[in-house]
């Protein structure tokens, strides 16, 4: 029979290694839930947004409409990262801008429309459809989009 003969500096370095992993796999255990947390942070907000019509007839026969973005308004946080999903209900085709951004498109009845957005300084900023864009073209077609 063999005798293993261990030295008590050894022993003590196992120890504390055993120590550190076993603290390390508790640690990555407690902290799954935060990680799952921030992996979620990091997907942008999707926010649905639809072209809608109002439409009237006067006493003298006269039909009126107007032209709508539904939500009027939206309220981000500045620097959150969206994603506008805009729904054509109304109207065969809307071309936008959002003011004093570079973002521009069309939205065309039947189809979603994927906008991303992340605006990073405070103010309100105009959602313009560029067909509808005063009374006397069936509009204004203005959604806002207030960024705190």
């Amino acid at each position: 029979m063999k005798l293993v003969i261990i030295k008590k500096r050894l022993l003590w370095f196992c120890i504390i290694f055993m120590v550190i992993i076993a603290s390390a796999g508790g640690w990555y255990f407690i902290n799954q839930e935060n990680e799952a947390v921030f992996k979620q942070a990091e997907k942008a907000r999707v926010i649905h947004l639809v072209t809608g019509e109002f439409s009237s007839e006067l006493p003298d026969g006269t039909k009126i409409e107007s032209y709508r973005w539904d939500p009027g308004t939206i309220f981000l946080q500045a620097g959150e990262k969206v994603q506008l999903a805009i729904q054509g209900i109304n109207g065969k085709e809307h071309p936008f801008m959002i003011e004093n951004t570079n973002i521009k498109g069309t939205i065309k009845k039947g189809e979603e429309t994927t906008v991303p957005l992340q605006i990073n300084e405070e103010g309100v900023y105009r959602l313009i459809c560029l067909t509808h864009t005063d009374n006397q073209h069936e509009g204004p077609m203005i959604a806002y989009i207030v960024v705190d």
